[in-house]
């Protein structure tokens, strides 16, 4: 195959900028989400004069958990809506752990609503719960719709199961989750038709509709409309598939006005490969070079049926590239000194940072053997380069192996209560570090973790 890029990336000076103190907006979008819960309560405790008897308090809770259950609901779909401010300033990788813990709560709420509606009804009208959950589902505005709204959200929270969801391909779990688009559309009308607080209430209801069209129309334009527009200007396709190490490989990618992206080491695309099989999954993977006005790459490992394709990618291949998205850059710094502590596959947004980042940067590479590596010559250049240290670790040999804890870190790197430390690895390994790296004195506002766990 004729190479039409360069066999090591050019090298990029590291930037001057100077260690930035931590964005507001992760305590803002807190204060502003925990505030719209109060208000959804407030709503509540206005429209509730009284409360009497076993079957009014449970109705009351009901209403109070339905409310909540659907005020959430729309911030579940603003934190994957791919908004710029929120996915540069918190990262991709902590809204989607938000978004996680968030569909617990809300999986939650719904099913509470629903048991207690139903237990508090059937006291009320003196029926039995079977009865009562047939006449609300059959006779009650919207609420058919709202019952297939809510199977759906039990079957995305299923899969979505840490237990499921490591037994299905990301592919699957990803397009089975568009369920919930289509499990809130269901389930919004009921809100209005059957919920107390909205029916007869007009400043309500056109504060429920502000806040649903709102976030529908962020979902349209950052996760729909953007893309499009970005295909269709830079019109990206593969120009290279090279073997880094054994189930490694690095895609180069070329284009038109690749600069306007404004992509930053350490960030990545979502990417979808227009050739057979591949095309309908858009996968996320960091870059693993400094973007570069000539063409982009990537470095992925085998791990499944869509990476394991990626090697057998052709020259010309049309892709259609999300992004760039993710916080992992050199915004998180706060000091002039830092540790890039990768595993595996890890290593590809590091790769980057290594390069660009500025001040004293030390390297802390793992992986299973010496084979296993990838980008290890580049990775000794721009060591070389820019006077830096690089450390690999393996674990076989069994006489190169190093375990991970604070005190063999520590050998590594003497200094490090004092610098940021930038991680990314297998699930394992990270746990292993944020808990040595805490062990070893490092504050956990100057530990910066990227998981593609999403």
């Amino acid at each position: 195959m004729t190479s039409t890029t360069p066999t090591v990336p050019a090298m990029t000076r590291p930037s001057r900028s100077a260690p930035r103190p931590p964005s507001p907006v992760p305590v803002l979008a807190h204060l502003v989400i925990w505030g719209g819960a109060a208000a959804v309560l407030a709503l509540w405790w206005h429209d509730t004069p009284s409360v009497v008897g076993a079957a009014g308090w449970l109705t009351g809770a009901g209403r109070i958990t339905g409310l909540l259950a659907g005020y959430a609901c729309a911030i579940l779909l603003l934190l994957m809506a791919r908004v710029p401010l929120l996915d540069r300033a918190i990262g991709t990788d902590r809204l989607a752990r938000w978004h996680a813990l968030g569909g617990r709560y809300t999986i939650s709420l719904a099913c509470a609503h629903v048991l207690l509606i139903i237990w508090g009804y059937s006291l009320e009208s003196h029926t039995g719960v079977v009865d009562q959950t047939t006449t609300l589902v059959l006779h009650y505005p919207d609420l058919l719709k709202g019952t297939i709204g809510f199977l759906l959200f039990l079957v995305t929270a299923i899969v979505s199961a840490r237990a499921v969801r490591r037994r299905i391909p990301y592919e699957t779990w990803h397009l089975l989750h568009f369920a919930t688009y289509l499990a809130v559309f269901l389930v919004f009308g009921h809100q209005l038709s059957n919920g107390a607080d909205f029916t007869g209430n007009r400043t309500a209801q056109l504060v429920w509709y502000a806040l649903y069209i709102g976030v529908a129309v962020l979902l349209a334009w950052y996760r729909f409309a953007v893309p499009v527009r970005r295909a269709l200007r830079h019109r990206l396709y593969v120009t290279e598939v090279r073997p880094e190490a054994p189930g490694v490989v690095s895609v180069y990618l070329s284009g038109s006005g690749l600069a306007e992206l404004r992509a930053e080491p350490g960030q990545f695309f979502r990417w979808r490969f227009l050739t057979r099989g591949m095309w309908w999954a858009a996968n996320p993977y960091s870059l693993s070079a400094a973007p570069h006005p000539a063409y982009l790459r990537i470095t992925v490992k085998a791990s499944g049926g869509h990476s394991a394709a990626l090697a057998r990618l052709r020259p010309g291949t049309r892709v259609l590239a999300e992004g760039p998205y993710g916080g992992f850059t050199a915004r998180r710094r706060r000091t002039r000194k830092t540790l890039l502590l990768g595993g595996g596959v890890g290593i590809t947004p590091l790769r980057t940072l290594f390069e660009t980042l500025p001040g004293e940067v030390t390297l802390v590479y793992r992986a299973r053997r010496p084979e296993d590596l990838a980008l290890r010559g580049e990775l000794d250049a721009v060591a070389a380069a820019r006077g830096a240290a690089v450390h690999y670790v393996v674990d076989e040999p069994a006489v190169y192996s190093s375990p991970l804890t604070a005190g063999a870190l520590r050998g590594l790197v003497p200094d490090l209560a004092e610098r940021d430390v930038f991680l990314c690895g297998p699930p394992g390994m990270t746990e292993a570090a944020l808990s040595a790296l805490r062990e070893a004195g490092v504050p956990r506002r100057r530990i910066h973790h990227e998981s593609f766990a999403l």
